[in-house]
């Protein structure tokens, strides 16, 4: 990765190139869907439409059952929780394991323990015999599966496209969750109101069929084929280390933490601003995450149109998120704060398909499930951790007061973080003209001295 000038963003293959030095030119553009003409990765694709439409039909219908159940908010907290508390506790040991197994064998088998989950809970809800400690249990059961599903997941694209598409398919991946976001919910409230929760949880159930049924298709032969950890004692220490010693991947890992933990919480920054700030209750909070959906779509598919992953485009896009919310927090009016979730939405997405790609590109195969579980473990576990953070500053200062904080912390973590990359590498910050244009780039530090005028 780099944070200066030059497009090729691929580590050396020994796993030992410094991705903070500056590149040479090259194009960077590819088609926004050359990753589809991969019969495997299309399979894959299709799959995932469907059971991420699912996952979204099951996320409402699960809050609205725990809801219906309880009348407790606190209730539909502690779900989300437990949903996501194995990734905290045992996220790392699920990276350990993914690079020690073969990643088609056991996405089937952890996308058969979802599945069994939500037809469990299905048929609990249409026999009418559902409490909601077995909610609890399901939403457990299902975040122990993610613990593996996960990473694996995440480091299977790279078997399926191999190293020149990994963007492309990132960020289609990103698109394509995105768009069941606009999706599962509307036919999940449809469903909700017109035939009951149960057969939301079954219709969940039922989708998880498309992705084991395209596993089973993929051509065995066609996968790019990558060195597995054999067994063996420290492996946890050995991740850790790995990550440690690498500036690129620390430090996109702790920008990550710093985005999630305190800028990505919108349930409680946009809920705030729908009813005390602009009193337009759930009609606007639907409107606001629709749009950032919709922004969050057009981040993914321009990401797929980057050939690579650069570390100035991660830290541009993080500094451009944070600005975004300071600016919405001051907007006067419904329509404008509206609005801007649009392009929130992009720069977020930039940040979350730029991250992902370039720690997947920067790390050694065989390191690469226990990578991706740190970076999954901090990702998703950010967001539980900070929401008491941002909900108890919003709720003390204001609705407007504590977006802007969020933002502020984003962008403030974006600007150290890219310094102290600047400097690992040897740059310096280069201000001048392209082409009529203004350019804003990192530089090595003596091209930058040998263009400075003698004294």
């Amino acid at each position: 990765m780099s944070t200066g000038s030059g497009a090729a963003s691929a580590p050396a293959p020994d796993g030992h190139h410094d991705p903070t030095a500056p590149e040479t030119p090259r194009t960077s553009r590819t088609s926004m869907f050359a990753s589809l003409k991969v019969r495997n990765y299309r399979l894959f694709f299709m799959g995932q439409v469907v059971s991420n439409i699912g996952t979204w039909m099951q996320r409402i219908a699960q809050d609205w059952l725990v809801l219906s159940l309880t009348g407790s908010s606190a209730a539909v907290g502690i779900t989300t929780a437990l949903q996501f508390l194995p990734m905290l506790l045992f996220g790392l040991y699920g990276g350990v394991l993914v690079d020690r197994l073969r990643k088609r064998p056991t996405l089937l088998v952890t996308q058969s323990a979802m599945a069994v989950t939500a037809l469990f809970l299905a048929v609990l809800t249409l026999t009418g015999h559902v409490q909601v400690w077995h909610v609890y249990v399901a939403a457990f059961a299902m975040g122990l599966a993610t613990v593996v599903d996960n990473p694996a997941r995440q480091s299977f694209v790279s078997e399926l496209v191999g190293r020149d598409q990994l963007q492309n398919a990132v960020s289609l991946n990103s698109a394509n969750f995105q768009s069941a976001r606009l999706v599962g919910p509307a036919v999940a409230g449809l469903m909700i109101t017109g035939v009951g929760t149960g057969w939301a949880f079954l219709a969940n159930g039922l989708s998880f069929v498309a992705p084991l049924s395209c596993l089973l298709l993929m051509r065995a032969r066609d996968l790019h084929a990558v060195q597995r950890a054999p067994r063996g004692k420290g492996q946890l220490r050995e991740g850790l280390h790995y990550v440690a010693g690498r500036p690129e991947l620390i430090w996109t890992i702790t920008l990550v933490g710093f985005i999630g933990t305190f800028g990505f919480n919108f349930p409680v920054f946009l809920s705030a601003f729908a009813d005390d700030v602009f009193d337009a209750g759930a009609g606007a909070y639907s409107l606001f995450n629709t749009l950032m959906a919709v922004g969050s779509l057009a981040g993914a598919l321009l990401a797929a149109r980057r050939g690579t992953a650069r570390l100035r485009v991660l830290i541009a896009a993080a500094v451009a998120f944070g600005a975004l919310e300071i600016v919405a927090a001051t907007a006067p009016g419904l329509w404008l704060f509206a609005l801007l979730m649009v392009p929130i939405g992009v720069f977020s997405m930039t940040v979350n398909v730029t991250a992902n790609t370039s720690i997947q590109m920067s790390t050694d195969p065989a390191m690469r499930g226990r990578v991706m579980a740190l970076y999954m473990m901090v990702f998703l576990g950010g967001s539980p951790v900070g929401a008491p953070i941002v909900g108890w500053v919003t709720d003390t200062y204001g609705a407007r007061v504590g977006f802007a904080a969020g933002g502020a912390v984003a962008a403030t973590a974006a600007v150290v973080i890219g310094l102290v990359l600047a400097r690992v590498g040897n740059l310096r910050l280069s201000v001048g003209w392209h082409r009529g244009h203004p350019q804003v780039r990192f530089v090595p530090r003596e091209r930058r001295e040998a263009l400075a005028p003698a004294a």
